[in-house]
C-alpha cells in the first residue's frame, strides 16, 4: 500500500529488504511512471545545480530498470541510457548513505567496467540513493568526474547532494501521487457512471448554460434517441400535448434557480407513451453559477392507478351526495303534515346539509374552491348570513385534512344553529366573530375563538342556551375531545357567549 502520510524514505536508512526483491522493486518503479519525467525541467535544474556545486563535468538522475539504467535528466553526456550490468547507480541505490568511489581504477568492483576503461572514462563517482516511500531502491542522483578525487566531496557538497536527492524524490513522488489521484478519480467516475447507468430511471446533468453534458444509458435504451444536448432536443421525446407546459415550467425554474418538478408523457422507442415524473435541482457553485442535476422516473402504473382510484372516489362521492339529498327529501316528505315534527325535521335537514358540506372537504368535488379551515367556515355559515355582514372570520388559516372535515363541520354547525335559535344571530343587532390563531408555537396548537355579542343578549337567552346546551355540549365534547383530541371552554358574559376551542394543529391537517 502506498503510504500518503509522507513521500520520503527516512534518510540514513537502507532500502527495505522486502522491496529489494527485484519483482517488487520493479513494480514500485513502474508505479512511479518515471518515463514521463524524461527531460523534466525541474529535474534538469537539480542535475545542473549538482554539477556546478560539486564541480563535476557529468551529473544525472538515473532509474535502474530491469536491463538498463535510464537517465531521466543528465548533463555532460549525450547517452540516454547504459546497460544495467555497467551501472554504478545499481550499487549506490542499495546503500543507506551516498556511495563515493574516489578512483574507479582502484576499486575492484569497477576497475574493469567498460564505462571506466572507455567512454565516459569514469574515475570519480558519488551517488545518493533514491528510495521510494515503501523502501524500494529506484536509482540515484550522481555526479561523475574523469579524474580521481582523493579527498572525495567537501562537507557542503555532501549536504547539497543529500538535499538535491530529496528534491528529486519529491518530484518523482509527486508525479506518482498525481497519477494515483487521477487514476482514483477515473475509477470513481467509472464506478459512478456504471451505477448511474444501472438505475431504472433516466439521469442527466446540465451546465450553467443549459447544455446537457451527461445523460445516462437509460435514455437511449428507453427512447431509442441520441442523448439531448439542448433543451429543444427533448421535444421529440415528450408528448406534443405536454411539451409547451413542461418547457415553460423548466425555463422558469432555471430562471429562478428553484426546484423543477413536473409530470409528462415520455415517448418510448416503440412509439408508446408512458407517464414520467421529471425532477431537477440546481446546485450553485462557488462562482454563483447553477449546475443542474435531474431525473426522469417512470410513474405510468402509479399514475393510471391513481386516475382509476380518483374516478372511483369521485363516483362514490357523487353517490354519497345523492344519498344526503335523498335523506333530506325523505325527512321533508315524512314530516309533511306533522307540525309537531317540523322543528326537528328542519334541524335534522340542516345537520345533513352541514355533513354534505363537510363531505366536499373529504373528497374534492364540484364547486369546492379551497382546502382551508376558513373556506369550510364560510361554506358552513353562509346560510346564516343576512343583509350586512354579521359573521366575521379572521386570523390564520390552515389546510384541513379529510379526517378533520366532518367533526369540524359538526362543531361549527352546532354553534351556528344555537346562535341562530337562541344566541346572537337570533337578535337584530347580534354578530359572531371567529378568530383563528397559533398562540403557542412550541405546542403547535390551534385556537379558534367563537365570540357572540348582542345588545339584547339577556339572561333568558343565556338560560335557553344552557338548557338546550345539554345535547350540544355532548356533541361538542364528542367531536372536539373524542375525534380531534382537543378541548373547549364556554363562558357567558353580559353581551354574549364566548367559546374557545383548542385543537392540535396536526389533527386539523390529518
Amino acid at each position: 500500500m502506498y503510504r500518503k502520510e509522507t513521500i520520503l524514505w527516512p534518510e540514513g536508512t537502507p532500502p527495505s529488504d522486502a522491496y529489494c526483491d527485484e519483482g517488487k522493486r520493479l513494480a514500485v518503479l513502474a508505479a512511479h511512471g518515471t518515463g514521463a519525467l524524461v527531460d523534466d525541467p525541474e529535474l534538469q535544474g537539480i542535475v545542473d545545480l549538482a554539477a556546478r556545486i560539486c564541480d563535476a563535468p557529468l551529473a544525472m538522475v538515473t532509474m535502474v530498470e530491469e536491463g538498463r539504467q535510464l537517465f531521466l535528466t543528465r548533463t555532460g553526456i549525450d547517452a540516454r541510457e547504459t546497460p544495467r550490468p555497467t551501472s554504478f547507480c545499481a550499487h549506490a541505490m542499495l546503500g543507506a548513505e551516498p556511495m563515493v568511489v574516489r578512483d574507479a581504477l582502484e576499486d575492484p568492483r569497477f576497475a574493469d567496467n567498460p564505462l571506466v576503461r572507455g567512454e565516459p572514462h569514469i574515475r570519480f563517482y558519488a551517488g545518493h540513493p533514491l528510495v521510494s516511500v515503501e523502501g524500494a531502491p529506484l536509482g540515484a542522483l550522481c555526479i561523475i568526474d574523469r579524474v580521481p578525487r582523493e579527498l572525495g566531496l567537501s562537507g557542503l557538497q555532501k549536504e547539497t547532494l543529500s538535499v538535491l536527492a530529496k528534491a528529486v524524490m519529491r518530484r518523482i513522488s509527486q508525479k506518482r501521487l498525481g497519477d494515483d489521484a487521477i487514476s482514483a478519480v477515473n475509477r470513481r467516475e467509472a464506478y459512478l457512471q456504471n451505477m448511474i447507468d444501472s438505475v431504472p430511471g433516466i439521469a442527466w446533468s446540465a451546465n450553467p448554460q443549459g447544455e446537457f453534458d451527461y445523460v445516462n444509458a437509460r435514455w437511449r435504451e428507453t427512447t431509442g434517441l441520441e442523448p439531448p444536448r439542448t433543451t429543444k432536443e427533448w421535444q421529440s421525446a415528450i408528448h406534443p400535448d405536454d411539451w409547451e407546459a413542461t418547457l415553460a415550467r423548466f425555463l422558469e425554474a432555471v430562471r429562478t434557480r428553484t426546484l423543477f418538478e413536473d409530470e409528462w408523457r415520455l415517448r418510448l422507442a416503440n412509439g408508446e407513451y408512458r407517464w414520467v415524473q421529471s425532477r431537477a435541482v440546481p446546485v450553485v457553485d462557488e462562482e454563483g453559477a447553477a449546475r443542474w442535476f435531474g431525473t426522469v422516473i417512470d410513474i405510468d402504473r402509479q399514475k393510471r392507478l391513481s386516475e382509476s382510484r380518483d374516478l372511483l372516489a369521485n363516483e362514490l362521492s357523487h353517490r354519497i351526495k345523492n344519498i344526503f339529498a335523498v335523506v333530506s327529501g325523505l325527512i321533508a316528505v315524512r314530516s309533511r303534515g306533522r307540525p309537531e315534527a317540523a322543528e326537528f325535521a328542519s334541524e335534522l335537514t340542516a345537520a345533513i346539509r352541514a355533513l354534505g358540506t363537510a363531505h366536499d372537504y373529504v373528497r374534492p368535488f364540484d364547486g369546492r374552491s379551497t382546502d382551508c379551515l376558513q373556506g369550510l367556515l364560510r361554506d358552513l355559515l353562509r346560510p346564516y348570513e343576512t343583509a350586512g355582514s354579521r359573521i366575521t372570520i379572521s386570523g390564520e388559516d390552515l389546510e384541513i385534512g379529510p379526517r378533520a372535515a366532518t367533526p369540524l363541520a359538526l362543531i361549527f354547525h352546532e354553534l351556528a344553529t344555537n346562535a341562530a335559535k337562541y344566541g346572537a344571530l337570533s337578535q337584530p343587532g347580534g354578530s359572531v366573530s371567529i378568530q383563528i390563531a397559533h398562540p403557542c408555537e412550541e405546542r403547535d396548537e390551534l385556537v379558534v375563538s367563537w365570540q357572540e355579542s348582542s345588545d339584547s343578549f339577556e339572561e333568558t337567552t343565556a338560560a335557553a342556551v344552557r338548557e338546550e346546551g345539554g345535547f350540544g355540549s355532548r356533541l361538542l365534547r364528542l367531536a372536539i375531545e373524542g375525534q380531534l383530541g382537543g378541548s373547549f371552554t364556554r363562558t357567558f358574559s353580559d353581551d354574549g357567549l364566548d367559546v374557545e376551542i383548542t385543537v392540535p394543529a396536526a389533527k386539523i391537517g390529518a
